[in-house]
């Protein structure tokens, strides 16, 4: 079951979306739809996260621009129902792929992996074994991601590239008015203060 907060933040973030009108809006996930995604690649969505989805899933299209101009952006939404896996197995990677890539091209590395071996090889093995137990990420729009986990809710949304993580909401209610306008709190306003919720992500922030 579902926390009522949880559903609270994801029910008032689904509204607040449609309220912008930035994008078409399908029917809602349902609860099979749900287990066969978290079954096929492997991570609970949180629960704010499942509300949100609940009530619609956000569509890919056209966006009119500055001036009218139509233009079809990359895939920003993650299509749950029937996107490509593949494409939707490298969106859940990219997190982790980015801490790969600057381990071995920008000399990361946490210290919470011990002394880091000399060769490369051996470096990325180590790596990638460490990043094996880390909290799974889940892509919200283009490279903006909530924590997995059924049960939670509440989690500041992370933009994500490499290892240049920054908070884009404090939670998802909040992301989407960061992301896409409306009424909601500046990020200059003093009460605007995301609190880091999983391990080893919240390092980077």
């Amino acid at each position: 079951m579902l926390s009522s907060e949880g559903v609270r933040i994801g029910t008032e973030a689904a509204h607040r979306l449609r309220r912008r009108g930035c994008c078409a809006i399908g029917p809602g996930l349902t609860e099979a739809e749900f287990a066969r995604i978290e079954h096929e690649f492997g991570f609970e969505f949180a629960d704010d996260h499942r509300a949100f989805l609940a009530e619609g899933l956000p569509l890919n299209g056209p966006v009119v621009e500055a001036h009218g101009v139509d233009r079809t952006r990359k895939a920003p939404w993650p299509n749950w129902r029937d996107g490509d896996p593949d494409s939707l197995r490298k969106r859940l990677a990219w997190p982790v792929d980015g801490v790969i890539f600057d381990v071995e091209h920008n000399g990361m590395w946490h210290p919470a992996w011990g002394e880091r071996p000399s060769g490369r090889d051996e470096a990325l093995a180590t790596a990638r074994l460490h990043l094996a137990q880390v909290p799974k990420l889940v892509p919200v729009y283009g490279h903006r991601y909530l924590p997995a986990g059924r049960g939670t809710f509440g989690h500041p949304v992370l933009s994500m590239w490499q290892t240049d993580i920054i908070y884009y909401g404090m939670d998802l209610t909040d992301y989407l008015h960061q992301e896409f306008g409306g009424s909601g709190m500046d990020r200059t306003d003093e009460r605007w203060q995301p609190r880091a919720t999983v391990p080893f992500w919240r390092d980077f922030l």
